[in-house]
């Protein structure tokens, strides 16, 4: 199945890569510096296909991307160094700072080897309720139920609806299918009721892909206890904050960073929105994270650093290192700032 969108950004890409406009826009578009934002960095095999590639990257591609950039002059810093150099006038060298998504167990088994041969520091975003299994990691959930190869049971409005999955075709429309019904017809809290009926019926027990894929806690303690590593806040139970009532939405934010101070022994200075897009997060989650607190919140919008970001540390822009995209020309496209204002109608200052 081609994705339309998907080959257009390829081709959008490529024209800035080849025809020479990331050279020429760096200097105007290049920015202060840059949040790179990970997912998955592993070289198994299964995470280059399915409908969560593009959380997935190489240990080599990881390795890559990161001598490339120190070759291009970037230095690669904490993020509490990242936000000392947005309040400080604009030095010649760009900087670039390293985040993680989630708690995924090859964060220590396969990125942390890449980034101590780089000497490059990484703060890694972690959900509590994702860890003790409270909720669960229902995207990568949805692909083992589609490529059971059974068909699913929908209950919409307008009645039952049985959707396919015995092609490669068909599996991919049933996960955005799924995927859109659970993050937009399903109540946050009662999402994981939802998802595990739909996983019952294929046989599929959540709680073995959440102790696959993720840390325990004693391995977040080993992750963080290495210097090159800072643990960060994804709130607590990783859910779309703009959904959510007003207490309950603070109080995600909000104990996310006692429970781990409890856990950890350290309060997180910083934080990361779940679903970090415009119909998840707007002003109201933006105040709430700063009264939490923290010194720092970011989303998943497409955009480098700017001098003026310091006006908004709890609404920074990253740049997703993405398993569809693993191409160093990409990167540097990406780099130069020219996806920037194309990816956000004409705006080089990316907040919400």
């Amino acid at each position: 199945m081609i994705d339309a969108g998907d080959m257009m950004r390829r081709l959008a890409l490529n024209a800035v890569s080849y025809g020479g406009l990331a050279r020429l826009a760096r200097p105007l578009l290049g920015g202060a510096g840059v949040i790179l934002m990970l997912h998955r960095v592993t070289a198994d095999p299964a995470s280059a296909t399915g409908a969560n590639r593009h959380l997935a990257i190489t240990p080599d591609f990881l390795d890559a991307v990161l001598g490339d950039m120190k070759e291009a002059g970037f230095e690669f810093v904490t993020l509490d160094e990242a936000l000392d150099r947005l309040a400080q006038t604009p030095g010649s060298q760009r900087f670039a700072t390293v985040t993680a998504d989630d708690g995924y167990r090859d964060n220590l088994l396969e990125a942390l080897p890449v980034l101590e041969k780089h000497h490059v520091p990484m703060t890694i975003y972690i959900a509590p309720g994702l860890i003790d299994g409270v909720v669960d990691l229902w995207w990568e959930v949805v692909e083992e139920i589609v490529n059971a190869g059974q068909p699913v049971s929908l209950k919409t409005s307008d009645g039952p609806m049985l959707l396919d999955c015995s092609e490669p075709a068909t599996r991919a429309a049933t996960s955005r299918r799924l995927q859109t019904f659970l993050t937009t017809e399903v109540r946050e809290e009662d999402q994981r009721h939802v998802l595990r009926d739909f996983a019952r019926s294929c046989g599929i027990d959540p709680d073995v892909t959440r102790r696959h894929l993720l840390m325990n806690w004693d391995e977040i303690r080993t992750i963080a206890s290495h210097p090159l590593i800072t643990i960060g806040a994804h709130t607590v139970h990783h859910y779309s904050l703009k959904r959510l009532e007003d207490e309950r939405a603070r109080s995600e934010i909000d104990e996310a960073g006692h429970i781990l101070a409890a856990r950890l022994g350290a309060q997180p200075r910083h934080m990361a929105y779940p679903y970090g897009y415009a119909a998840a997060v707007g002003e109201r989650e933006v105040e709430l994270a700063a009264a939490a607190g923290y010194a720092s919140a970011v989303t998943t919008r497409h955009g480098l650093l700017r001098p003026d970001h310091a006006r908004h540390l709890h609404a920074l822009p990253r740049l997703s290192l993405n398993g569809r995209y693993q191409k160093l020309t990409y990167i540097r496209a990406m780099l130069s700032g020219i996806t920037t204002p194309l990816a956000n109608g004409g705006k080089l200052v990316v907040s919400v």
